[in-house]
């Protein structure tokens, strides 16, 4: 026999459950009352919320304010390449990078050799479960005017929604911003181009070919072959 209680995780009991009663009036009253869980596992002893327990529901609701607060906040200044930022618990972020090299990831059905390319700029548009990405043709003077295209990669919606797979999104609800922005690039980047949806293809001509030609190759990204999606930044963060 082993010992395996150090495996065991923590263990939480239920300790006291609060029932809210509503006054059935034009005005609405409420009424709070607490129960002791006893060792059963059945509600006792019910009274009405003392001012003990209404302290310690106090700071745990508190400290699930914060956490919010926290979430897309920036550790100091903010980003340069950030430039819009929704702060709400459900929020999104919005930021731009500029042309670059990455590692990519492709099926084998597709026929791309796994390698590093030449990626255009790009505009990405997260939550904390979702992620929107479009292409730029370069980064200067970025306003709400800019015009976006498709970004030219497989496993994205015509409306721009990457699908991302298999890949196990956890993004915490106190995530700060600067982990936010890294976290998603690494999601994107390191998941596997697989298909197109619907037939759409992002790019003038194909892109199978456009990909073979640039992967493993000092080729910079041809933005001419970049094609307008109908949408300017203004569209995507109202």
């Amino acid at each position: 026999m082993k010992n395996i209680t150090e495996k065991f995780g923590t263990l939480y009991l239920p300790k006291t459950a609060f029932v809210i009663y509503e006054k059935r009036a034009a005005q609405k009253q409420v009424y709070i009352e607490s129960y002791d869980i006893g060792k059963d596992g059945y509600p006792e002893n019910a009274h009405p919320l003392t001012i003990r327990e209404c302290s310690q529901l106090a700071k745990v609701l508190d400290s699930s304010d914060e956490m919010k607060r926290s979430f897309l906040k920036p550790e100091g200044l903010l980003p340069p390449n950030v430039i819009y930022i929704n702060p709400d618990h459900d929020g999104f972020a919005v930021w731009y990078t500029p042309a670059r090299q990455e590692q990519l990831y492709f099926t084998e059905t597709l026929g791309i050799s796994n390698g590093i390319a030449s990626v255009p700029p790009l505009l990405w548009k997260a939550g904390k479960d979702t992620l929107h990405i479009y292409a730029l043709t370069d980064c200067n003077g970025i306003n709400e005017q800019t015009v976006l295209y498709h970004a030219p990669f497989f496993n994205i919606y015509t409306e721009g929604k990457v699908c991302m797979g298999t890949v196990s999104v956890k993004i915490d609800s106190d995530c700060r911003l600067e982990e936010f922005i890294n976290l998603w690039e690494q999601y994107f980047f390191t998941s596997y181009f697989s298909h197109l949806f619907q037939g759409h293809n992002p790019v003038k001509g194909n892109i199978v070919q456009l990909w073979q030609g640039l992967v493993e190759t000092h080729k910079l990204f041809p933005v001419k072959a970049l094609l307008k999606n109908g949408l300017t930044i203004k569209n995507i963060i109202r």
